[in-house]
């Protein structure tokens, strides 16, 4: 017998006793039988999944009072975040949250949400959180006492136009929890000092769940002399076998497991073994299996590539030696001539093309390594000093300074390290929102408490490196989503259009949160005086000429949102009051990966086309979970070409339009057919440089379908 449900209002639906949440799920990737989309299978899947699971689990409370009591008592929450407000005032901010009747739009985000965010009871088995719930206790924590700052945070993130970064959203509020801030990045120098401290720093910050990122640049080559005594070092990869080491152990310790990644300018001499590591039939010596790997690659390496020359490999024990600084404080650009001549640096060769050539091959096997364009990343920074390195997820890009150690791992001299708190906007709700300019504010208002409240003593470089820098990430996710619902084509000129413009304004808004921000407060970033900002260079693109949109679809779509798009008025304005008051934050945005948090946002992930119309997904015990792209219908279906059928060249074109507004890097994935070879490969990494682009994150090729193997009516399986 069927019996009747109602689904998100959306009238009633015959269902299937029988049918469990996950079959409903499932039957989004079969076609139905008037070989129409059956969506609504997953809005039934999410109220079956609260029916027969959610609501099944949860701990029921009479009263918020005795909730927020048991929570407290138990030391489920921080009693000192409750404290900073009167009961009244959090109870209002409940009704608030639940008053805007939040539902999940796929099984994915409800799946997401309780499986991996909701407090749990520490048995597991039961949760004490619903949606609302987190909401509140994040914009709590992050309003810091300020009650209309908890209600504006609690506007844009149940709303969707805002998400804090998975550390975040996950770890306000709660007791035992890990830290809120996404990345970190730390360089080590070349003596053993820097080395265990830097392994023990890897060690401290992924215990508190945060991904980590070294570079090694700095670390002296195999064979390199020790105490003048030749062909002594073993090299990085020992260094690269102990941080692997480090970060498994790390994850035994709880929290969120923070993943590791290192990096490595292409110029060293170890940099072919470097790359060996990931070699599906590596040697297991030198095998590294959960480090992530990354290539800083200068201009000059791609110009000895493009004339088909021999490119040279520099000792950095004799660069620092020479030059007084270490390796990765000097642009081989600028210095590579003047080392080549240099008797007193020694250096051996390989072709430039095979460099490229094993990059290529590697990232056909693995994915990595990732990329950073060393040259275009110093052009754009407006900070004062020198990028060398980025983040596992390749968008954190920040200066640093090295630190100097005592006999006894005591600090003689802090040095900068990076941190970097990150969060999204969901461009399609923040599109349709009330106020743009409020809702970029809100966002870099939280994420710049997240900054003020992380202090990590047991790392002092990263502490200090936070303190002096209030470094933020402002990211942004549903690009593909809010085209394909406008009736555009990802990458088609309208697209662009609208990427251009969409971060130029999130730009003006962001400067303008981060210069108000420093008015309130009567302080800036440390070294503000000698940035780019404060010498107005950084405003001159925006001054010199008007940014308009170039088509008449995206005009009609900003006006429709009654979103006013900056002149350069605007900009005059902003750009004076920068150069006298200064910003807050030394950066603003960076646009990561989002994934669960898309999920739950409903979003497709970051400002990459969709991997699938309907994305299947591993899921633990749960098996397969499948997930429809946010606004998939009959309708859209067509605006929905996957990111393979896209292809690298309209996703660099995207990328490069939203580049010249972002600070920081974009975390750029790019989907080759399976057709593909490592020339092609080679083409758009040349093709991206060109573009300007900073920084390339993974490599991903279709995988060929076993001829044979497809299911009848299958979504999937027809693409």
């Amino acid at each position: 017998m069927a019996n009747q449900e109602t689904v998100n209002g959306a009238g009633t639906i015959s269902v299937d006793n029988a049918l469990t949440y996950q079959d409903l799920n499932a039957m989004i990737n079969l076609w139905g039988s008037d070989q129409k989309l059956q969506l609504e299978k997953d809005k039934l899947a999410v109220r079956k999944y609260f029916l027969e699971h959610v609501n099944q689990n949860t701990v029921f409370f009479h009263s918020l009072k005795e909730r927020l009591g048991y929570l407290i008592e138990n030391e489920y929450y921080e009693k000192d975040v409750l404290d900073q407000y009167k009961f009244e005032f959090i109870e209002k901010l409940e009704k608030l949250a639940y008053s805007k009747k939040f539902r999940f739009d796929a099984f994915m985000g409800a799946y997401k949400f309780y499986t991996g965010y909701a407090l749990k009871t520490f048995d597991g088995t039961r949760y004490l959180e619903r949606f609302e719930d987190r909401v509140v206790m994040v914009a709590l924590t992050l309003a810091r006492g300020d009650e209309d700052m908890a209600i504006h945070l609690v506007e844009e993130m149940i709303s969707g136009r805002f998400q804090p970064a998975t550390p975040t959203f996950l770890n306000c509020g709660k007791k035992q929890r890990g830290e809120f801030v996404s990345c970190f990045l730390l360089r080590l120098e070349d003596n053993m000092e820097s080395i265990s401290r830097g392994i023990n720093s890897a060690l401290q910050l992924s215990k508190r769940g945060g991904g980590v990122a070294l570079s090694l640049t700095n670390i002296r080559e195999y064979g390199a002399p020790i105490k003048k005594i030749e062909g002594q070092s073993s090299g990085i990869i020992p260094v690269m076998k102990l941080l692997e080491d480090s970060f498994s152990y790390a994850n035994q310790l709880g929290a969120r497991q923070g993943a590791g990644a290192v990096y490595l300018n292409a110029h060293h001499p170890d940099i072919m073994r470097f790359l060996d590591t990931k070699r599906e039939n590596a040697d297991e010596k030198i095998r590294i299996k959960t480090l992530s790997i990354g290539v800083v690659i200068p201009d000059i390496t791609l110009q000895l590539a493009k004339n088909g020359e021999d490119m040279y490999l520099f000792s950095p024990y004799d660069v620092e030696r020479v030059y007084g600084l270490p390796f990765s404080d000097i642009s081989v650009t600028e210095k590579y001539n003047e080392m080549v001549d240099d008797p007193r640096i020694r250096k051996s060769k390989i072709k430039a093309r095979e460099l490229f050539e094993r990059i290529a091959e590697l990232q056909f096997e693995s994915g990595y390594p990732y990329i950073m364009y060393e040259d275009t990343v110093n052009r754009d920074n407006p900070i004062q000093g020198r990028i060398n390195m980025s983040n596992l997820c390749s968008e954190i890009l920040q200066v640093n300074d090295p630190s100097y150690y005592n006999a006894d791992l005591s600090y003689a001299s802090i040095g900068k390290d990076i941190s970097c708190n990150l969060g999204s906007m969901n461009i399609a709700t923040t599109m349709d929102g009330p106020d743009f300019g409020a809702s970029v504010e809100t966002a870099i208002r939280a994420l710049t408490a997240v900054s003020d409240m992380s202090d990590i003593q047991s790392v002092p470089s990263i502490a200090d490196g936070n303190h002096k820098s209030h470094a933020i990430g402002l990211g942004q996710m549903n690009l593909h989503g809010y085209l394909a619902r406008e009736h555009i084509h990802y990458g088609s000129e309208e697209g662009l259009d609208f990427t251009n413009i969409y971060f130029y304004t999130i730009l003006y808004h962001a400067l303008r949160a981060s210069n108000k921000i420093a008015i309130e407060r009567n302080s800036t970033f440390v070294g503000f005086k000698n940035s780019k900002y404060a010498s107005g260079e950084f405003f001159d693109k925006y001054t010199d000429r008007a940014w308009a949109p170039k088509t008449a679809k995206v005009k009609e779509l900003f006006e429709k949102s009654n979103i006013h798009i900056p002149t350069q008025d605007d900009w005059f304005e902003l750009k004076k009051s920068v150069m006298t008051y200064g910003i807050y934050n030394q950066n603003l945005q960076a646009v990561p990966p989002t994934g669960s948090i898309s999920y739950i946002n409903n979003s497709t992930s970051s400002i990459h086309p969709i991997a699938s119309r309907i994305e299947v997904r591993k899921e633990g015990k749960v098996g397969r979970v499948y997930y429809p792209a946010p606004f998939l219908s009959e309708e859209t279906w067509d605006y929905y070409e996957d990111a393979y059928e896209v292809g690298p060249d309209k996703i660099i074109d995207t990328y490069a339009e939203a580049t010249q507004h972002v600070d920081q890097g974009l975390s750029l994935t790019l989907f080759f057919k399976d057709t593909a070879t490592t020339r092609d490969i080679n083409r758009a990494q040349i093709y991206a440089w060109r573009k300007g682009i900073k920084t390339i994150y993974y490599i991903r090729i279709r995988q060929a379908a076993l001829e044979g193997t497809e299911v009848e009516n299958c979504v999937s399986c027809m693409l």
